[in-house]
């Protein structure tokens, strides 16, 4: 919540829904461009391979295929791991050039590698960045391109696809049919979805069936266009092209057991050449069925496990470092009205995530009657949201900032603005809220950060800046110290008198400091 002395102007709070019970399914799309050239005779044959830290030590999770003389490889295998949004996952993503047919790593070529945690993944939902040998110095002009997608969609869809009539492309055979299925990306470029099996010496190709979550193909759009890519297999990797069609997964559905749907493959140069030219043979859609699966879990707020979970007393650790800060605040806002905001949590109807709500459920008067009201509004909102993540700070401090930047104008010490932030996991997007941090130094507000839990804190103690001035990631200095972070876990058994002290112990101080600097007299010296 935000309180503001003697002024009308809103107040927030914020919430973090994202309960650290709940686990979500991520699946990871890895692609590499300008890879190093290892093999003398032709190009590297890279693979990439996922480590997880665990304990300290890095362990192997799991490994993509092998794409033949590729430096720009386009992986179709996906890493699919389970998402704690309470925990620093970290990954490191490997490429090797392929030299033997071993297990071993040590066998093969080392291209580069890059190290994340999964958090920072999810929350950018897509990053490139430059491959590194074993000594931190650039692999060449290599990069590495991730892309995240939640499986927040439990459902799935089965394929059973054959082909008819397909050009032939091998000179003393036929061809070695595969495909491959695209979705447009955020950017505007096409993204590979799914590559089947190659179909060797045929033109009338059966693939075996294939299952994939829906969200992967289309993003849980029944309706968003489905690239599908035929070519002819080559050992060298220079895949012969034979067509192309565009579809969706609502004309798809149209294909039913003993019910086919037929699709030209097409292949444009021949078909702007050749006046007589009809298609480049005919992709058979057998069957399309979109089903659920079952496996896919959400938090539970009634699982006493939960840190959202409300005992029998009426209370747990939101609520109680809510009360314990908020009565004290209240004090100091003149209509004691304050916005409440969550993030990290799916809403309806759509479920989509969202990282800045009201938890009234109403965007266009988020204000709640007082603390009382904000306890109200964050028990009536848990049975009707998904807990979700990743845990982003910075959309909730850039929405305080922007009501502190309107307050700048002001010609006495009226308005100042505090948010409340309680929070269970680590910080997803810790650049931009650095960055956020930094810029909202300079206006009238100040950040209280309480954790609950025991999750690792090390991010937040990073923001509060007592040992060193806040620095953003561009090197930009905080003007001051606005953020004051305290552990709930440390004030569990003590009165609740002691909690608000510890966290309202620096305010006083940051209020005076702005003021004065401004050159700011107090309210009541304002002439009449």
């Amino acid at each position: 919540m935000a309180c503001i002395p003697d002024g009308g102007a809103p107040a927030v709070g914020a919430i973090p829904l994202g309960s650290q019970c709940c686990v979500c399914k991520v699946e990871l799309s890895v692609s590499g461009q300008n890879l190093l050239d290892r093999d003398v005779t032709s190009k590297s044959d890279p693979f990439c391979v996922l480590f997880m830290e665990d304990n300290g030590r890095w362990m192997e999770y799991d490994r993509t295929e092998t794409a033949i003389n590729n430096l720009n490889p386009a992986f179709s295998k996906k890493f699919v791991l389970d998402y704690h949004f309470e925990e620093v996952q970290k990954l490191k993503f490997a490429l090797f050039d392929q030299d033997k047919s071993s297990a071993q790593l040590d066998e093969h070529d080392f291209l580069g590698q890059f190290s994340c945690s999964l958090g920072t993944i999810v929350s950018s939902k897509k990053i490139t960045r430059p491959l590194l040998l074993m000594n931190d110095k650039p692999a060449g002009k290599g990069l590495i391109t991730i892309a995240a997608q939640e499986l927040s969609d439990n459902r799935v869809i089965t394929l059973s696809l054959a082909g008819r009539k397909l050009d032939k492309k091998d000179l003393f055979g036929k061809s070695d049919p595969f495909l491959e299925f695209y979705k447009p990306g955020d950017d505007g470029k096409w993204m590979l979805v799914h590559r089947t099996e190659v179909v060797k010496y045929t033109l009338d190709p059966v693939w075996k069936p294939f299952t994939v979550p829906l969200v992967s193909l289309c993003d849980g759009d029944l309706e968003k266009p489905i690239q599908v890519m035929c070519y002819d297999y080559d050992n060298d990797g220079g895949h012969d092209f034979i067509g192309e069609f565009q579809t969706s997964v609502l004309q798809m559905t149209e294909a039913q057991d003993g019910v086919p749907l037929e699709m030209e493959c097409i292949n444009p140069k021949k078909q702007r050449k050749k006046k007589s030219y009809k298609n480049s043979g005919i992709i058979i859609l057998r069957s399309c069925k979109v089903g659920i699966d079952f496996t896919a879990s959400n938090g539970n707020p009634l699982d006493p496990s939960s840190l959202h979970y409300i005992n029998p007393m009426g209370t747990n650790e939101y609520l109680s470092a809510i009360w314990a800060v908020g009565q004290i605040i209240q004090d100091y806002d003149s209509d004691k009205m304050f916005p409440a905001l969550g993030f990290g949590a799916q809403l309806p109807p759509d479920w989509k995530v969202s990282h800045e709500f009201a938890i009234n459920f109403n965007p266009t008067n988020p204000f709640c009657s007082g603390v009382d009201g904000i306890a109200q509004a964050y028990s009536a909102c848990l049975p009707h949201i998904r807990f979700y993540g990743p845990t982003n700070f910075s959309p909730i401090v850039n929405h305080v900032a922007r009501f502190a930047a309107q307050a700048t104008q002001q010609r006495t010490a009226t308005q100042y603005f505090i948010l409340l932030i309680i929070t269970d996991g680590v910080i997803s997007d810790m650049e931009e809220t650095r960055h956020a941090v930094v810029q909202a130094s300079k206006l009238p507000m100040s950040i209280i950060i309480v954790g609950v839990g025991n999750a690792d804190f090390a991010a937040m103690e990073f923001l509060d800046g007592d040992n060193c001035r806040l620095r953003s990631h561009t090197g930009e200095e905080a003007a001051r110290d606005i953020v004051q972070f305290v552990p709930f876990r440390e004030f569990r058994n003590a009165a609740k008198e002691t909690l608000a002290k510890a966290v309202l112990a620096e305010l006083p101080q940051q209020v005076v400091q702005y003021f004065k600097h401004k050159n700011l007299p107090p309210t009541n010296s304002e002439p009449a």
